[in-house]
């Protein structure tokens, strides 16, 4: 039977091709095919498989004709995994798909069964991409994305400042976001996230390394201590210091008479931080900079197993960066 016309923004095309390794994205691509499915038909059978589950033949049987004519979707999870006679198998059936049945393919990308990737393209599957989220701005731009789908305003000093009390894990992201958006009325800004996330905003790294390059010792120590005691890595702090006092030292080195624009472009900053690090720098020298990236050194070198104690390695580190951001 010939394949139904496949749209990128319709999730009961014949083949649906999520393609990357964040289980978030992978999971919502799912959750959108099985939800369109059962919008259409209540009694849709969902079969969701490993690859081990998925041998020579089991396509061809859950895809085989049924007297009742139901609606099916068969979502194959890690199918760059698939041993090579049940790769034939599912490009069989990409050449030929059945009526009512959506095949969803998970693939983690990159080079490992990429025959069967470049197969359903070929085929014309409609693809969604769910990569991994690393980068901070890519995690910035997934809570402006959450916000926004949930029809909500919210400022970039507030995005900032909720991954920087939730961390990295979109899944919690998404749900502080959920959160938020149900529970506050008007435009979301730092002070809500922060009524929020008492606690976990104030320990997080980033506001350790916010007050020690603001030259505020006691307050740096003060949201270390918490930080560290309430569970957060040594190295995720020696690594927002290396951030903050990198970032003064490249605004410090930009030529001047830049346009904001033109700056926020050469130092890949968004604007509202570069306003943030400006007013941080006030009080920085060249050499208060090059001492604090040497204590940010050392003290990345004492957490990762250089050292016996971590948490003196990181208070040292705190307070000779404080010392630096006065040395102007």
């Amino acid at each position: 039977m010939p394949a139904r016309a496949a749209h990128a923004d319709d999730p009961l095309a014949p083949f649906t091709l999520a393609v990357g390794q964040e289980e978030l994205l992978l999971d919502r691509a799912v959750g959108e095919v099985v939800a369109a499915a059962r919008a259409a038909d209540p009694d849709t059978d969902v079969r969701d498989l490993e690859p081990g589950a998925l041998q020579p033949g089991t396509l061809a049987e859950l895809t085989s004709p049924s007297l009742f004519a139901e609606r099916k979707v068969i979502v194959v999870r890690q199918a760059q995994d698939l041993s090579a006679d049940t790769v034939k198998d599912v490009k069989g059936y990409l050449a030929a798909p059945v009526e009512e049945i959506t095949l969803v393919l998970l693939h983690a990308g990159g080079a490992r069964g990429k025959g069967l990737l470049d197969a359903a393209r070929k085929a014309g599957a409609r693809e969604v991409a769910c990569p991994k989220m690393t980068k901070p701005a890519d995690r910035l731009a997934f809570v402006r994305g959450e916000f926004r789908a949930a029809g909500r305003s919210a400022n970039p000093g507030a995005c900032q400042a909720l991954v920087d009390a939730v961390g990295g894990d979109l899944r919690e992201l998404a749900a502080a976001c959920a959160q938020l958006a149900a529970d506050v009325e008007g435009a979301i800004d730092e002070a809500v996230v922060g009524r929020y996330y008492t606690g976990r905003a104030e320990a997080s790294s980033f506001t350790v390394a916010d007050r020690a390059v603001e030259g505020r010792a006691a307050e740096a120590l003060e949201a270390l201590r918490w930080a560290l005691s309430t569970g957060v890595a040594p190295v995720l702090v020696t690594s927002a210091l290396a951030q903050g006092v990198r970032s003064i030292g490249r605004l410090a080195s930009a030529p001047p008479g830049m346009r904001p624009a033109d700056l926020a472009r050469e130092l890949s900053m968004p604007p509202w931080k570069i306003d943030r690090v400006r007013q941080q720098m006030r009080g920085w020298s060249a050499d208060g900079v090059a001492v604090a990236l040497i204590a940010v050194a050392e003290a990345d070198a004492a957490v990762k197993g250089g050292g016996y104690d971590p948490g003196y390695a990181l208070e040292k580190a705190v307070v000779t960066i404080a010392r630096a951001a006065r040395s102007r």
